[in-house]
């Protein structure tokens, strides 16, 4: 009975945000909705021993209370569950709720249970499904997000590495199509309960620094509104100031990109005017007044202008920003929008006006739609190309949610949305692929400049072609865009597959000239006597004539060859031994090798010792040393590698083999060293090399590795990769090495 009052009250808790909104009031198809989904999950418990149906009614609530969509959406969610848990069928909905409804629940159905499958190539194909679905009707997605973000609101319930799996693949897709739809408030909740769970210990240190900067904030706050308040009473501005508090994850973030402290960080309160303006036709010239009357007020920053007002971001977000330097010599960022930018800001634009048409008879936000869907088509292209490795395909994507946009034009002054960062060639296949392919520069601003030039907001450019020209693999190097990537990778295999056609033929002639005939075990003899590990680059190797047949490989052919024995074992790995599950570890103090959870496969732990560390590859992407957090990941090949938590390789796989993250703890600190890597800046003098080297291997009898160093306009940098401990030798390291005469900053790579 107490179980059905809970439900009962959270789902008059969902209809009490529904029927506060501008929707037409539809509570009897949402009360249907509710009463089948009810039926079909009665049976059903959550990890945490709830009732089922609470996810359910969270993710309606969510879709209503914080996207704004209306009786459509919110019945696909509460039936989200019903068929992959129930035996109804897709007609069964139809029948009942009609075909749009029974449409968004049968495709979340194909995408439930999250997005990644054990396999690269399902996750892919099942990430692939989601986008499709998007184009057709976005709602799928945003139901999607819903779902994923109740998921990490009760993570807490899940094994450990399924946290990290669920955390790692939400950081890495969710995240970024939250944010790309413009869902800023569930985009940094998705990013810090990520960060929670994957980096427990640095979340709390820093939710306790902001707590104890708390008291500083508000005051900084109150004085530099204090004048702002005044000046707006008096021009009659019917506004709200807002403080905007940095999230714990971009405080992170910028810590690891900036390599500072968190007293370094600056930024951490930025101030927000919403204000209502006295006709929607004004609110880009009222903020521009408010912006006026601010730089009266405060000298601003000449190169922190941002104006979205003008250009819309591709998410839709429009606002004027800021930063001012305040009375205590702190700059501070100020942005400036109207009730319905910041609406839009908050709750994303595709929730509000994409389907206002059976909701909502308002159909507002037409520049946000073309936006949008230029956006969807750039995805539509990328799915139309296939890609025979799963990881590239998500790489193109990841290309795309992640890009911040700038704004270039064309010869003829159009304007072309870009991502920050691209180069001429990116811009030159945006504009159409023959462009792209034929390109041997481009004119920025009327200078001649070489494919690789980066583009900045504002410039003009023209592509400059050539019939002569053609892809080459290099420029997969230089380009940003995955438009761009995915077209030369597509010219550059039908180009492979044309070589090799020819070199077949070539080997072909010359076997029939010899009496022989093409086979296999012919061709499996030339690649290994060529060191060549696939066929069909050895057939592209004869049409270039990078290899010329003749009696070597005649006497190759009749096994006239001493075979050399190759070594199969990979640069970096350390002795192997397949997973077996031991007999016990109860009762066995002895055993130091693998410590197994109740389920082997998806509840594992693996404790490091000195004793089995042989047995696990620590690959040269992040270098993880003893106190740092990590994880193990099962690979393709069934071998444990070890991983920092924040490792973006390791973001990659937790995303592509998610069901084969494993808990790691070390159980070790100070028996071994590890390699890791740091830099240093400082004042450039003589003997600066010779005091860093002599402090290293005297004070703290360290083996360098590798050590480079650079001296401009007298700056000293440096890279060091050396063996240490742990990370508490590592921090003394960095300690003692910051007092060297001219040093300013060292810092872990």
């Amino acid at each position: 009975m107490e179980e059905e009052e809970k439900i009962q009250e959270a789902y008059n808790r969902l209809l009490q945000h529904y029927t506060k909104s501008n929707h037409r009031k539809k509570v009897d198809v949402i009360q249907k909705a509710f009463n089948f989904a009810l039926n079909a999950t009665k049976n059903m418990r959550r990890p945490s021993g709830e009732p089922y149906m609470m996810h359910p009614i969270a993710v309606a609530t969510i879709v209503s209370a914080e996207m704004g969509l209306g009786s459509t959406s919110i019945c696909a969610a509460l039936l989200h569950d019903v068929i992959e848990e129930s035996d109804y069928t897709i007609d069964d909905i139809k029948v009942i709720f009609g075909d749009k409804i029974a449409q968004i629940v049968d495709d979340l159905t194909k995408i439930a249970g999250g997005i990644f499958g054990d396999k690269a190539s399902e996750q892919a194909e099942n990430f692939k499904k989601l986008l499709l679905t998007m184009s057709e009707d976005i709602r799928v997605i945003l139901i999607k997000i819903c779902d994923r973000l109740d998921n990490m609101r009760h993570l807490d319930k899940q094994p450990v590495q399924k946290q990290y799996k669920i955390a790692g693949e939400t950081l890495f897709i969710y995240a970024p199509l939250a944010n790309r739809l413009g869902l800023n408030q569930i985009k940094t909740e998705l990013e810090d309960l990520s960060f929670k769970y994957e980096h427990p210990e640095v979340y709390a240190a820093i939710e306790k620094k902001l707590s104890y900067t708390h008291e500083q904030r508000e005051h900084l706050f109150d004085s530099f509104t204090t004048p702002i308040k005044e000046v707006l009473d008096k021009n009659g501005v019917n506004y709200e100031i807002k403080a905007r508090i940095k999230s714990p994850y971009s405080i992170w973030n910028k810590m690891q990109k900036k390599h500072v402290s968190f007293d370094e960080i600056y930024d951490i309160l930025a101030v927000r005017i919403v204000f209502k303006p006295k006709t929607k036709d004004d609110e880009v010239k009222e903020c521009f007044n408010i912006y006026v009357e601010l730089c009266k007020l405060y000298q601003s920053h000449p190169d922190r202008l941002r104006d979205w007002l003008s250009h819309p971001k591709a998410n839709g977000y429009q606002a004027l920003h800021v930063t001012l330097m305040s009375k205590e010599g702190r700059w501070i960022e100020v942005q400036i929008r109207s009730e319905r930018m910041d609406e839009i800001a908050e709750q994303g634009f595709a929730a509000h006006w994409k389907y206002k048409t059976d909701e909502d008879p308002m159909n507002t936000e037409r520049v946000a739609e073309d936006e949008l869907n230029g956006w969807l088509r750039t995805i539509k292209e990328i799915l139309d190309d296939p890609q025979p490795d799963a990881m590239d395909f998500l790489d193109a994507i990841k290309l795309n949610l992640f890009a911040s946009e700038i704004f270039v034009f064309s010869p003829k002054g159009d304007i072309i949305t870009m991502p920050a960062g691209c180069t001429a060639l990116d811009y030159a296949f945006q504009i159409h692929t023959f462009l792209g392919t034929h390109c041997i520069g481009a004119k920025v601003n009327h200078k001649l400049v070489p494919l690789s030039h980066k583009l900045k907001g504002g410039d003009q450019v023209e592509i400059i072609t050539s019939n002569s020209q053609h892809v080459q693999p290099i420029w997969t190097n230089f380009v940003t865009t995955a438009k761009a990537r995915n077209k030369i990778q597509a010219l550059l295999r039908k180009r492979d597959r044309e070589l090799a056609k020819e070199g077949n033929e070539k080997l072909t002639a010359w076997l029939e000239q010899n009496g022989l005939t093409l086979t296999t075990s012919i061709m499996d003899k030339l690649s290994e006597a060529h060191n060549i590990k696939l066929h069909d680059r050895m057939l592209i190797d004869i049409a270039k004539g990078n290899i010329t047949l003749g009696e070597s490989d005649l006497d190759i052919i009749y096994n006239k060859f001493k075979k050399q024995k190759a070594s199969h074992r990979g640069k970096g790995w350390r002795k192997f031994i397949p997973f077996v599950k031991p007999k016990s570890t109860k009762n066995d103090p002895a055993n130091k090798y693998i410590t197994v959870g109740k389920d082997f496969d998806r509840n594992q732990t693996i404790t490091i010792t000195e004793d089995n560390i042989q047995y696990y590859k620590f690959p040269g992407c992040c270098m993880p040393i003893p106190g740092d957090p990590i994880l193990g990941l099962i690979n393709n090949l069934n071998q444990v590698e070890i991983h920092s938590r924040s490792c973006i390789e390791a973001a990659k796989m937790k995303s592509s083999f998610g069901t084969k993250v494993l808990a790691a703890t070390w159980n070790m600190r100070g028996e071994m060293s590890f390699m890791t890597r740091i830099a240093m800046k400082g004042i450039d003098r003589k003997g600066m090399v010779k005091d860093v080297t002599v402090m290293l291997s005297d004070l703290f009898d360290v083996n360098i590795h590798r050590i480079t160093a650079n001296t401009e306009d007298g700056v000293f940098s440096a890279e060091i990769e050396l063996k240490v401990r742990d990370n508490s030798n590592l921090g003394d390291i960095i300690s003692q090495l910051e007092t060297i005469n001219g040093m300013q900053k060292v810092y872990r790579i």
